[in-house]
């Protein structure tokens, strides 16, 4: 007995040591940041700047020339950059843990169309994965529920909580729908030949979802008996107060889903993919379409295609006069942490580089509905933000000093720091 009591009290102060740190305080005194590179995220720099914020507002973002009086703790930031913190859209951080281990894996419920699974109440705010967002800048997440063909509702959070409770910025923004493909490929496993052909399901597919939105429109206007819980998730996109997130990438998949959409009455509508987008820009700018775009680090996907198509498909839609935004893909959920290096890299494509950042901090803002209190480093807005060492949109340099959530001064420390200041120590010694 007294072996094991030992070991289980030795269990209990380990136990801590390996657990997400503990959330920062809210903001109490407050912080100027005088010197750095300013990058606004709209577009517009300011290279030699002073900001100020108390209360985790923004309370003064301009030249440090001006004759101001500084308040509160105020932190050199001279040849540095200041940027606001990235938002990585339609996500399932939180909701994954480690994909093979089934009891960590919260992304997919059973069901096809199921609108009304709330990804937000599955949300693991003490995710070893979330905390590692944080080093490089991403502070701001969608976070989505994948599967099926209708996956469920997403919410907006912060990654330095205490639970999902805490997280929350944006609760049900929207309803995520997986457009049926025109065209598939061959399934070898079942002896069929490889390569795409047309899906003779495809009609009935997308039957099935014309359906279920006229079942919850009729649900929405009368007195049910009883209560539907998918038709009664639909309101919102049906009202408008949430946005229908679309994922599709052919020509024909795209223009079908948008127009089968606002045919049926829902409003706000976001195109996830886009792989052809590039070849509808009239249309989806005619119906005022945002698109997020996917895999911009791939091969392409046909023969006929330009070699180097998804590396520069943001900077083909942004120039079209689109509003866009990186979602970059559906790979694994640690692939997030390099949004940044993503759109760097469409900023060597030949995209104004204050243009490739809004890709993930103004322009993101403004699909996900948040755009008044993220995304951009403007007077009234969250103080959420950081400092790097260096252009953060180039991995060699995306070295953050300093971080801050709704003005929270947040840590930069992650289960991957702790391992190589481990293992930098052991071989620096020998």
């Amino acid at each position: 007995m007294k072996n094991v009591i030992l070991i289980f009290l030795a269990f209990m102060i380990y136990l801590p040591s390996k657990a997400q740190q503990t959330p920062a305080p809210k903001q109490t005194e407050a912080i100027t940041i005088e010197g750095a590179t300013a990058h606004l995220g709209n577009g517009e720099i300011i290279e030699s700047a002073l900001i100020m914020f108390e209360e985790g507002k923004l309370t003064f973002v301009g030249d440090s020339k001006m004759k101001i009086a500084r308040k509160g703790k105020v932190i050199d930031a001279t040849g540095k950059h200041i940027y606001p913190g990235f938002i990585a859209p339609a996500k399932t951080l939180g909701l994954v843990e480690i994909n093979s281990v089934r009891a960590t894996n919260d992304q997919d419920e059973i069901g096809e169309l199921i609108p009304h699974v709330r990804s937000l109440i599955a949300y693991n705010a003490e995710s070893k994965v979330v905390e590692s967002m944080r080093p490089n800048g991403v502070l701001l997440g969608q976070i989505a529920p994948t599967g099926g063909r209708i996956s469920g509702t997403s919410s907006i959070v912060q990654f330095d909580a205490w639970n999902w409770e805490d997280a929350a910025l944006k609760v049900d923004d929207g309803v995520h729908l997986n457009w049926p493909r025109s065209f598939r490929q061959g399934r070898w496993w079942m002896g069929e030949e490889r390569g795409y052909k047309p899906n003779k399901d495809y009609p009935e597919d997308v039957e099935t979802v014309v359906n279920f939105v006229k079942n919850a429109i009729a649900y929405g206007k009368g007195t049910a008996k009883e209560m539907n819980p998918a038709f009664a998730a639909m309101q919102g996109v049906l009202d408008g107060s949430q946005k229908m997130y679309v994922y599709a990438d052919g020509e024909k998949e795209i223009i079908d889903a948008v127009n089968t959409l606002k045919a049926n009455g829902i409003k706000e509508v976001v195109l996830v993919g886009g792989y052809e987008a590039h070849k509808i820009t009239d249309f989806l700018k005619k119906n005022e379409i945002p698109v997020l775009v996917q895999f911009t680090h791939n091969l392409p996907v046909f023969d006929d295609d330009d070699y180097d198509l998804p590396y520069k498909l943001p900077k083909l839609l942004v120039e079209a006069g689109l509003l866009v935004a990186l979602q970059n893909s559906e790979a694994e959920n640690f692939q997030t942490r390099n949004l940044p290096f993503y759109a760097g890299q469409v900023g060597q494509q030949g995209l104004d580089k204050e243009k490739a950042l809004q890709l993930i901090t103004g322009n993101t803002a403004k699909i996900l509905g948040i755009d008044d209190s993220y995304g951009t480093l403007e007077v009234g807005k969250s103080a959420t933000l950081f400092i790097s060492e260096g252009d953060a949109l180039d991995m060699r340099t995306n070295q953050l000093t300093h971080a801050f959530i709704d003005g929270r001064n947040i840590s930069l420390e992650t289960h991957q720091t702790e391992l190589w200041k481990r293992y930098m120590g052991k071989y620096e010694g020998e």
